[in-house]
């Protein structure tokens, strides 16, 4: 009963593993270049799968829509929405979203949605890149 995991264990020390690479063809030494070759359009990032349907990526917001009902404030459980009262208008942060699509479900008139964006990792968590206006 007490070494019972021990097979596990040594079976797994000879496999392969399961984590993909990060999604380009040539992972730079400096990624934080790359990243920034990338908005330029000088480099190009290669996912390394297809996102399956329903998946709960990087929010998008039409503010046009918006009605400013704050709703998707209310039912937020990380705070990561803000309300901006000189536009009737919301504030997404990404960096405390937890992609949980609550925001998504109560919007009356569907501004809000998710698309198939994963890759939001950045050193500054106020970046304009994180933040949905």
């Amino acid at each position: 009963m007490r070494f019972t995991m021990l097979p596990q264990v040594f079976s797994q020390l000879f496999k392969k593993p399961w984590t993909n690479k990060f999604p380009a063809k040539y992972i730079p030494s400096n990624t934080t270049a790359f990243l920034k070759d990338v908005k330029k359009g000088n480099a190009e990032i290669i996912a390394p799968i297809e996102t399956p349907p329903g998946f709960r990526g990087k929010i998008k917001y039409e503010k046009d829509k918006c009605i400013g009902c704050k709703l998707c404030i209310k039912v937020c459980p990380s705070g990561a929405i803000e309300f901006k009262p000189e536009e009737k208008k919301i504030k997404i942060y990404l960096a405390r979203c937890t992609f949980c699509s609550q925001c998504n479900d109560i919007c009356p008139v569907n501004c809000l949605s998710m698309s198939d964006e994963f890759l939001l990792a950045d050193e500054d968590k106020y970046s304009k890149a994180l933040i949905v206006e």
